[in-house]
């Protein structure tokens, strides 16, 4: 399959691929100015910024059910290492 026709398919489940840049970026930024931000692991930082890039996508196109199930499992994976 061509690059330019799975960027295609993409487009469809992700929505526009700069706007979805934007909104992630945004979010990952003021998750990283707000107060606690520095007293998270790399992997909480990490499960955030995903969570942050999921949402963007759901801003974009909010029906496709695996953007939300995915929201779910990074939380579940860094919620199950807290002690």
């Amino acid at each position: 399959m061509e690059i330019s026709t799975i960027l295609d398919e993409r487009e469809k489940t992700h929505g526009d691929y700069t706007n979805n840049c934007v909104v992630s970026q945004k979010l990952k930024q003021a998750m990283a100015d707000a107060v606690g931000y520095n007293k998270l692991s790399m992997v909480q930082k990490e499960t955030l910024d995903r969570i942050a890039t999921k949402i963007g996508r759901i801003l974009c196109n909010p029906n496709v059910k695996d953007h939300w199930t995915d929201v779910q499992g990074y939380a579940k994976l860094a919620g199950d290492l807290v002690k």
